[in-house]
C-alpha cells in the first residue's frame, strides 16, 4: 500500500524550531493538495496545514504565524517548518495527500514531536 514517509521530529524546548519532511514514494505525484496532521496524546488527528496544487497555503488557527508549509517538487517532498514551538504542539505528526480534503492513502508511521516547557 502507498504510504508517505514523515521524518524530522524530536524533543525540543518551548520556543525552539523544527522542520519536518514528508516524502512521497516514486510514482506518487506530490504536486497536489498535501496536508500535515497532528495527533496530540489521547486525542484525534487533526489537519493543521495544507498546501494546494497551485501552492496556496492554509493553516489552522493554532499554528498560523508559527508554522510554514512548503513543497520541493524535485524531491517529491513537503516540509513543515515549525517555530516558536509550544508544549501543546506535542504529538505525532503525519502527512497525506488530500482528495476532496480527505486522506488519500494509508497513514504512515508519523514522526513524534515533543515540546518541553
Amino acid at each position: 500500500q502507498v504510504q508517505l514517509v514523515e521524518s524530522g521530529g524530536g524533543l525540543v524546548q518551548a520556543g525552539e524550531s523544527l522542520t519536518l519532511s514528508c516524502t512521497a514514494p516514486a510514482g506518487v505525484n506530490i504536486v497536489t493538495t498535501v496536508g500535515w496532521f497532528r495527533q496530540p496524546p489521547g486525542k484525534q488527528r487533526e489537519l493543521i496545514a495544507h498546501i494546494t496544487r497551485v501552492g496556496s497555503k492554509i493553516y489552522d488557527d493554532s499554528v498560523r504565524g508559527r508554522f510554514t508549509i512548503s513543497r520541493e517538487n524535485a524531491k517529491n517532498t513537503v516540509y513543515l517548518h515549525m517555530s516558536s514551538l509550544k508544549p501543546e504542539d506535542t504529538g505525532i505528526y503525519y502527512c497525506n495527500l488530500l482528495y476532496t480534503m480527505e486522506p488519500r492513502y494509508a497513514w504512515g508511521q508519523g514522526t513524534q514531536v515533543t515540546v518541553s516547557s
